[in-house]
């Protein structure tokens, strides 16, 4: 039926997540908006009319700086923080419609997104006092992970390429990250592209273009992360669809989140029922691996133990993977299972960077054991 679907809960620009009803602030204003806050960090203001979008600009940027104005106007957009918006934004039944009409109702309302870059929030979380003059620290993010710089801006003016698929793989084949980014900024296609490149016999190959695309959308993003938001959820659907090969896209979606579990974590979850699959059981458990090295409280933030036990299976490409997870999270829990398996010779294969790993069973139990002993070492007084 034609237009049967018109109606869709709001999702975050960014990160590509569900986002709740932005509600009252909780300091009262003399003219507010509605906000909202992000898993990913953003923050969203609603202007249910569509006629102040100014003012609600303005309002999300300084509710992004915990109230200071002094801040927020000093603050440059692109160079110091990202926005975004959706548009046809219903506040009264939290939807988006596609039609911008409801019941014979006009629906303009726009949702307006402000994220701050990492670098901009750490100098707001040093400089915003309470209310009794009490600094408030640095924010306490998971330590790790460093953020790459902002992209700097393209010259308005220049002349643009237009990306092909046989351009974009010699870029891919040279590991040319530059020239991969330098041509997404002029052809979004890239990521298309890339995603094509997937569908490959050979397993280096796919094994590389996961690597470069995750590295190419870490830059992107720190300007456009709604591209790379959108090409998850393309994967994501593609892994989903039966009638699909799922080459390369559990690999890729690892990848993309591991160099950016900043903005991109909270989709880490969505992999999870992947893990169940014994089609895509070792890729997922690759993909978390890779995730939990500089992230590791997104794995312990979901359902993760039984994970763990495939530590006890017959195919060493899965124990293999399954150690190195165990290893990241610091599964100190699982330390007797890893040290039964330090003498346990069967070879497994391994891709780091894109290329390609020959180790053993027995040797990734040590790493595992090795990173175990450090994190004990930490916490014994």
């Amino acid at each position: 039926m034609k237009n049967a679907n018109i109606k869709m809960p709001p999702w975050c620009v960014f990160c590509g997540q569900k986002v709740a009803k932005p509600l009252p602030p909780v300091q009262r204003k003399l003219q507010e908006f509605t906000v909202g806050t992000c898993q990913c960090g953003a923050i969203y203001t609603c202007d249910p009319t569509g006629f102040n979008i100014g003012s609600a600009m303005i309002e999300a940027l300084v509710y992004a700086c915990n109230d200071n104005w002094d801040l927020a106007w000093e603050l440059l957009p692109e160079d110091d923080y990202l926005t975004g918006r959706i548009e046809r934004y219903d506040e009264q039944t939290h939807q988006v419609i596609e039609t911008g009409n409801l019941d014979g109702r006009f629906i303009r309302g726009v949702l307006y997104f402000v994220r701050l870059h990492k670098n901009i929030a750490e100098i707001k979380d040093r400089v915003t006092v309470r209310q009794e003059g009490e600094i408030i620290p640095k924010s306490n993010r998971p330590p790790g992970f460093s953020s790459p710089p902002v992209e700097p801006s393209r010259d308005p003016k220049r002349k643009r390429v237009r990306a092909d698929k046989q351009l974009v793989k010699r870029l891919v084949e040279a590991r040319d990250t530059d020239g991969l980014v330098d041509l997404l900024f002029d052809d979004i296609r890239v990521l298309r592209f890339m995603q094509r490149l997937l569908y490959d016999p050979n397993d280096a190959n796919r094994w590389l273009t996961a690597h470069m695309i995750g590295k190419a959308c870490a830059r992107l993003a720190t300007r456009q992360p709604g591209h790379v938001s959108d090409l998850l959820h393309r994967l994501f659907e593609s892994c989903a669809d039966s009638a699909s090969t799922n080459w390369g896209l559990i690999e890729t979606i690892g990848s993309v989140i591991a160099a950016r579990p900043d903005i991109f974590g909270a989709f880490t979850r969505h992999l999870l029922p992947y893990s169940s699959h014994e089609s895509t059981r070792v890729l997922t458990m690759w993909a978390f691996a890779e995730i939990a090295e500089h992230r590791p409280d997104l794995i312990r933030a979901m359902p993760f133990y039984n994970l763990l036990e495939y530590l006890d299976n017959e195919d060493p490409a899965l124990v293999g993977n399954t150690l190195r997870l165990c290893g990241r999270i610091k599964a100190i829990e699982k330390q007797g299972m890893i040290e039964s398996l330090r003498n346990d010779s069967r070879e497994v294969l391994l891709y780091e960077n894109g290329s390609p790993i020959q180790t053993t069973v027995g040797r990734l139990a040590e790493e595992a054991l090795t990173r175990i002993a450090t994190c004990k070492e930490k916490t014994t007084p």
